[in-house]
């Protein structure tokens, strides 16, 4: 079953009965999504109830449905959570909600009040601007983007007005933004915390990892990925991944919608061998530049999807044709050495793509000779 489901079969459990668990903590950060502009307060509060009948008066259940990206059924989760024990009394507040294009930053956020007492802080993962997708891949070449900085400071305003557990989580770059707030808000905030969920979170650079902020999050850490998961592969990231089972294959595992739960816990899978080839081929690319190299590439590319004249990556690739043409006038208008530079750097990620897919063939290949196992296992009994 998938979130929508778990509503339907295990929403009317009050957390009195079964504590908070991992499903739940998708369940709001997948309801993260919704823009809530203008209904749950900057500073203040709103029942879930209110915010749910005041959300479906603008937007007609209809008019949700027919709108398209794996986001889009998120403001759906109200109806069930509100007709339900387990999520029916729940308080949203301190919205947030903030897009600067000049600064590559793209940040919303909502706290959850909870029956059982906690507050449960929900960062939103990308949406589909070209500044949101921008800061992802800013990620690689910065040690702190504007959006990371800013969650660490919505965290801190929440735990300073709140005395009681706090629980992190997000989807996408929301669960990055989660972890990099829990790890870098200052100590006082950081005990409240009781655990952090990254639901397919990209990781971070190695200097992130060996910090003392952290170290000391990291027990509380949990990183839930999908079995062909690439987007929470990406970057070093020293929790040790779940994996999960989805019903989607490919990149479409992205969808947390997708994803598989019995009863209170996700199925658990295995990675894909695809899914390691495509993070040995990422880091290994991103390895072989320096952060100079990686932000001028990152600029360039972005360059070239901004003159499309679109504002989002839905947008680009809508309108294909056009789009390509534009990218390509772009790519040929660009300076001599800029575009020579952007053309090596793509044939290095082939390179290295074409190495990591041989070296999995070949891994993939010995494991499988006949006799493998037995020798397997002769090693094993060996080694002990």
């Amino acid at each position: 079953m998938n979130v929508f489901d778990y509503l339907t079969w295990r929403g009317d459990v009050p957390f009195s009965a079964d504590p908070f668990n991992e499903v739940d903590g998708l369940v709001l950060s997948l309801l993260a999504y919704t823009d809530f502009g203008a209904i749950v307060p900057a500073e203040g509060e709103i029942s879930l109830k209110e915010a749910a009948a005041t959300f479906f008066e603008r937007f007609p259940r209809k008019v949700v449905e027919a709108r398209s990206g794996f986001t889009a059924p998120a403001p759906l989760l109200m109806e069930d959570m509100a007709a339900g024990a387990r999520f029916r009394n729940t308080i949203l507040a301190d919205y947030i909600n903030v897009v600067d294009k000049d600064n590559t930053e793209q940040l919303s956020a909502v706290s959850f009040l909870l029956e059982d007492g906690s507050l449960f802080v929900a960062f939103r993962g990308t949406d589909s601007s070209l500044t949101g997708w921008k800061e992802d891949l800013a990620f690689s070449y910065l040690s702190e983007t504007a959006g990371q900085k800013r969650a660490v400071s919505y965290l801190e305003r929440e735990a300073a007005s709140f005395s009681g557990k706090i629980r992190v989580g997000g989807h996408s770059k929301g669960g990055n933004f989660a972890v990099y707030a829990a790890s870098f808000c200052e100590r006082a905030a950081q005990d409240k915390i009781s655990v952090v969920y990254s639901y397919d979170g990209p990781g971070f650079r190695d200097e992130i990892l060996r910090t003392d902020g952290y170290t000391r999050i990291l027990s509380r850490i949990r990183h839930i990925v999908p079995e062909a998961s690439f987007f929470g592969m990406l970057m070093a990231d020293r929790a040790e991944p779940i994996v999960i089972k989805s019903t989607a294959s490919g990149f479409v595992q992205h969808d947390g919608f997708t994803w598989q739960i019995v009863r209170n816990r996700f199925e658990r899978g295995e990675l894909t061998e695809t899914a390691l080839m495509m993070e040995k081929t990422f880091d290994g690319w991103l390895e072989e530049m320096d952060d100079g190299e990686r932000e001028s590439l990152f600029d360039t590319v972005f360059s070239l999807l901004e003159a499309t004249g679109e504002e989002s990556i839905k947008g680009v690739f809508s309108k294909k044709l056009k789009s390509a043409d534009a990218v390509f006038d772009s790519l040929r208008g660009l300076p001599k050495d800029k575009r020579k530079e952007m053309l090596s750097l793509l044939g290095r990620l082939l390179q290295t793509g074409g190495r990591n897919a041989v070296s999995t063939v070949a891994s993939v290949t010995a494991a499988n000779l006949p006799g493998k196992k037995d020798g397997d296992k002769t090693n094993k009994k060996a080694g002990e």
